[in-house]
């Protein structure tokens, strides 16, 4: 029999929007797909996991409480190089802080109830990369989007934007906090210092285009969005000042300050517009400006679909979300529920493979499990792929499915599920049950078929783990 139109969409819901299908999910959905889904959309953001309670100011504090002690044990030739060292303190702190909120990220994923809501928060932390490629920065990652991300993702997109940029993390990723106004009154002191006793040239502070680039190209307009090199260079110049507190500074509750000594003076011009000298808000002016532009809303838009629906997104969708988004200025909650009632999004055919986050993450929820230790998260993310905290650009991980489909990654996959259900041992009792219960509606009958002929429950676990419909949303 055939299933009905409201169970194809029960399934959707849960598997596509969502996360994947815990025990009795997609008979929760069942009775209002739509409104399941909406039901999660909420003005307070997205949910937060635990960092142990510290915030990137407070990791950032003792981040520079270890500097310090290792600049006073140089000076009097102690501790370097031991197990002492305030150095190799410091990494440990900070490798230590990364992999308790790993754990915690991936805990939320597999125990949440509210899978869409989850998923739209990755999206925009993904959208907003801060990647791990620095020691300093592995440690403020959750920080981030504990505070800067999820806090913002069903509000107005001009607040997560300035929330994003600002954050310490991405100044420190992107190599803001180092960028000093080429006329900025530091810089002009610089040049009037003597040169070092040593006769080593003096270190020059500089303007760094890093942020101002990456906001442009990947965080609003999009690289076809119509701003030159000229703007990049502009609006490096106006961000200026932006940093992370130092010895001497007090910081805020977001341990940003801003420095009228390292901003470069004067008016900017920016895809056209003229922005007067205002210190911090000539910057917060511009980001407002690239938040309301209509190359904004069709580049992310873009991004939004693709991920939820296709590589190559329906066009009707992009139009859709884009209306949504200008009629609304903003607001990711419209945007978030235009997803929602656009029938393109509710298309039978699962279009979209998963990444290896979402792979494993569906795997645990279908099982009922959720990983004891950050070493069985790591380990599996990093043989697949997607190193956890780890994009290998300020680009974030790929959304298309070439990158994750290789032959090699496939073999991987299956390596996986059958680790995880082996370590199930004999909890799984009727595997076409658990399949039904996973997938619902989308199950094939080849499927169901296969996972009921394996000889073991071990493989028929495996098998529903490795079938087309589960490795697709």
């Amino acid at each position: 029999m055939a299933a009905s139109r409201k169970d194809q969409d029960a399934a959707i819901a849960v598997t596509r929007f969502g996360l994947g299908a815990r025990a009795g999910e997609i008979t929760l959905a069942a009775a209002d797909p739509r409104g399941w889904l909406k039901s999660q959309i909420r003005a307070g953001g997205a949910d937060t996991f635990s960092t142990g309670g510290e915030t990137a100011a407070q990791r950032l504090a003792e981040f520079r409480a270890y500097r310090q002690q290792r600049a006073m044990a140089e000076r009097v030739g102690e501790g370097k190089g031991t197990d002492s060292d305030p150095v190799k303190a410091a990494q440990q702190f900070i490798r230590q802080n990364a992999a308790g909120d790993i754990l915690a990220r991936v805990r939320l994923a597999t125990d949440t109830e509210a899978g869409f809501r989850e998923r739209w928060a990755l999206f925009w932390a993904n959208h907003f990369t801060v990647s791990a490629t620095k020691v300093q920065v592995a440690g403020l990652v959750g920080p981030f989007e504990n505070e800067a991300i999820r806090p913002h993702v069903f509000g107005r997109f001009v607040d997560l934007l300035a929330a994003a940029e600002t954050h310490p993390a991405m100044l420190l990723y992107l190599d803001q906090a180092q960028s000093t106004g080429p006329n900025s009154p530091a810089a002009r002191l610089q040049g009037r210092r003597p040169a070092p006793a040593d006769g080593q040239p003096r270190r020059q502070a500089g303007l760094n285009e890093n942020l101002a680039r990456e906001i442009l190209e990947l965080h609003t307009v999009g690289v076809d969005g119509g701003y030159t090199q000229a703007d990049v260079t502009e609006f490096a110049r106006a961000l200026t000042g932006f940093g992370v507190p130092g010895p001497r500074d007090a910081g805020g509750v977001e341990a940003v300050v801003f420095r009228d000594a390292t901003h470069e003076p004067g008016e900017r011009t920016v895809m056209g517009v003229r922005y007067p000298p205002a210190g911090r808000a000539q910057a917060a002016a511009i980001l407002s400006d690239l938040a309301g532009k209509p190359q904004t809303a069709r580049f992310v838009c873009t991004k939004i679909a693709r991920h939820f629906v296709a590589d190559d997104p329906p066009p009707e969708l992009v139009t859709r979300l884009e209306a949504a988004w200008i009629a609304s200025g903003g607001d990711l909650a419209r945007v978030a529920g235009a997803l929602i009632d656009a029938p393109e999004a509710w298309a039978s055919q699962a279009a979209k493979l998963k990444t290896p986050y979402e792979f494993i993450v569906s795997s645990y929820r279908a099982l009922g499990q959720a990983p004891r230790a950050t070493p069985q998260v790591a380990n599996a993310l990093n043989g697949l792929g997607q190193r956890p905290f780890g994009a290998p650009s300020p680009k974030g991980w790929p959304d298309e499915a070439a990158p994750w489909a290789a032959s090699d990654a496939l073999v991987k996959r299956m390596q996986f599920a059958q680790g995880l259900a082996c370590a199930l041992g004999p909890g799984v009792q009727d595997p076409v049950a658990l399949a039904e219960r996973t997938l619902g509606a989308r199950l094939s009958p080849m499927a169901a078929t296969a996972i009921g002929r394996a000889e073991t429950r071990t493989e028929a676990v495996a098998l529903l783990l490795m079938s087309p419909e589960f490795q697709r949303r």
